[in-house]
């Protein structure tokens, strides 16, 4: 089931938190509940991304790229992923989230967000996503601009660029 309570309660921080810029970083607090583990008593992987949307839901607001989607009617999704599991996160441990956008180019906008126990990351995760009109896919020049930010984007570290090369090698559709 969906964290909804989880993601309210994420927001409705957020909202009291000081916005941050384009490419700051959200960071925040997170328990491992009973509903969150597989049977070998740990945060489930497909768990892991859901709750990362409870740290992207609080950056897009206190960005002000929620406010852009709902003036406009666009709406964002996730269009690929990588995620590194490294450690353990066992029932009731406490976690920070750290969320922050690294870049974009003609098409999508990169994140990274990770998963954080005293000084240990115990997972990671590149996303490209792409914000959405009627009409297709918005340029992310143009949700910047109506962000007010008019720059181009910060040159993506060398990992990114490498897995954006790899993927476009990845046939589509799978052959199976």
């Amino acid at each position: 089931m969906y964290p909804y309570i989880r993601l309210l309660k994420a927001a409705l921080r957020a909202k009291s938190q000081p916005s941050l810029k384009v490419l700051d970083t959200h960071i925040s607090h997170h328990i491992c509940w009973p509903w969150d583990i597989d049977p070998w008593q740990e945060l489930n992987n497909g768990r892991i991304l859901t709750l990362f949307d409870l740290g992207r839901v609080p950056l897009a607001l206190r960005t002000g790229l929620q406010s852009v989607l709902a003036r406009r009617g666009w709406g964002i999704v996730v269009a690929g992923n990588t995620t590194r599991y490294r450690k353990r996160v066992t029932m009731f441990q406490r976690f920070a989230m750290r969320s922050r956008c690294i870049g974009w180019d003609d098409r999508w906008i990169y994140m990274e967000q990770s998963m954080w126990r005293n000084d240990v990351c115990t997972s990671h995760i590149l996303i490209r996503g792409a914000v959405t009109s009627k009409a297709g896919i918005v340029a992310p020049a143009n949700v910047m601009a109506e962000m007010g930010l008019e720059r181009p984007s910060p040159a993506l570290p060398d990992w990114v660029q490498a897995w954006v090369a790899a993927d476009a090698l990845r046939p589509w559709p799978p052959e199976m």
